[in-house]
């Protein structure tokens, strides 16, 4: 079976643009609702506002969202040599994203770390600012372990009996993509995270659905529009550019993915009817358990989901509907005696993709020369290049606190 390799030779300068400094929002709007909304819908260009969306979808259409929440990854402690190394957590090591925020005295992460060569073999340690009953003051503790990468294996370990998640609450702070410029401020706190954040473990927001409210959440259950929440932990390498000069020299980071077999059931349902990805993340979620699907038509012996970046462009064979494909991941778990299927994703998804369960998407505007604008070519083709072109010539806001787009073909 052959890789496509129009695909892989596809030149990233392609997916250039010019992108002003003053083009990129620092700072969100003060209403979530109120940002810009540029659409593509049926091949006409328009312009809106966000609190408009509920007018512009389909009737019957099924919204997927990613409830994924984000940590308080980044960890600054501070050496007795008025040192500072920062540990950025990126995921848990050996271990599941949900397991591993339950720990209450040690895990072991993933990280990043800053200041590396500071960082001797000695143990971190920084205070945990929270009050206990008897007045004791607690410590998080960091050992660096083993490098793995660009990255270290690096153990934690605090007294008290807090969870995890509660320590890095409380001693982390939020990890802003490093092209807003500036430290993270308590607003951040909530402004960069949707209002219907659940699971936690992202070290980016799904930016797509910062321009949700409760609100605009509960008009478009009053329109009779259905919603469905998957999860996809975003990763650091989201904000990676693609360095090599052809799409086929760049290797996808890896991402946790998590859905329920409720979730299946109802996307099942729906098929033959309009499902909107709120975010690329989605996108990747709901496309790469399809292509998890038609791996156990083809052997049902799997013990667990990882679809690699190429696995659509492998072979010529007939596929599967996306009933038949999500039906053998339903069968698979219930099989295994689980109703909820954890898994990985390095799917990649460009020009010349077919997409298998979205038929349109709500997204925000992407860094130039990324794998995310790749995904939207393959939705849109070209006219990505007629949309920001558009953005920029109408002042719109870019990249994570920017506006947004609709783009339905």
């Amino acid at each position: 079976m052959q890789i496509d390799e129009s695909l892989r030779q596809l030149s990233i300068a392609d997916f250039d643009y010019p992108l002003p400094e003053s083009r990129i929002a620092r700072y969100p709007l003060a209403e979530r609702d109120h940002s810009k909304l540029l659409t593509l819908i049926g091949g006409e260009l328009g312009e809106h506002h966000f609190y408009d969306l509920p007018s512009l979808l389909p009737a019957d259409a099924l919204m997927v969202f990613n409830d994924t929440k984000v940590i308080h990854a980044r960890l600054r402690f501070r050496k007795a040599t008025g040192a500072t190394v920062e540990v950025f957590c990126l995921e848990p090591y050996a271990m599941p994203v949900a397991q591993a925020f339950e720990q209450r005295e040690h895990c072991t992460w993933l990280c990043l770390v800053g200041n590396n060569k500071r960082w001797k073999s000695e143990t971190l340690e920084m205070p945990i600012p929270m009050p206990s009953a008897s007045g004791a003051t607690h410590y998080l503790r960091a050992t660096r372990i083993e490098p793995q990468g660009d990255a270290w294996t690096v153990s934690f370990q605090w007294s008290g009996g807090m969870t995890f998640a509660e320590v890095i609450e409380q001693t982390g702070t939020m990890p802003l993509p490093p092209y807003l410029g500036r430290e993270a401020e308590a607003s951040d706190d909530s402004r960069y995270q949707t209002v219907y954040a659940h699971h936690e473990g992202s070290v980016a927001a799904p930016t797509a659905g910062l321009h949700f409210t409760p609100a605009l959440l509960g008009r478009l259950r009053q329109q009779g529009t259905q919603t469905e929440y998957l999860t996809l932990h975003v990763g650091a390498g989201t904000f990676k550019p693609v360095s090599s000069d052809t799409v086929g020299g760049h290797e996808m980071h890896t991402e946790k993915v998590q859905a329920t077999a409720d979730n299946l059931r109802h996307l099942i349902d729906h098929f033959g009817l309009p499902v909107i990805a709120v975010g690329t993340t989605s996108v990747r979620t709901l496309e790469s358990i399809y292509w998890f699907g038609t791996q156990l038509l083809h052997s049902s012996e799997l013990t667990a989901m990882h679809v690699g970046q190429w696995e659509p462009y492998e072979g010529t064979d007939s596929l599967p509907t996306a009933r038949e494909a999500y039906a053998a991941v339903l069968k698979w778990m219930e099989h295994r005696g689980t109703d909820r299927l954890e898994g990985e994703t390095q799917l990649l998804i460009g020009p010349g993709y077919r997409y298998q369960i979205i038929s349109g998407l709500v997204t925000n505007f992407h860094q130039p020369r990324s794998t995310l604008l790749l995904l939207l070519a393959a939705l849109i083709g070209d006219r990505w290049r007629e949309c920001y072109r558009y953005a920029l010539d109408h002042q719109f806001r870019f990249l994570s606190y920017g506006d947004s787009c609709l783009f339905i073909p």
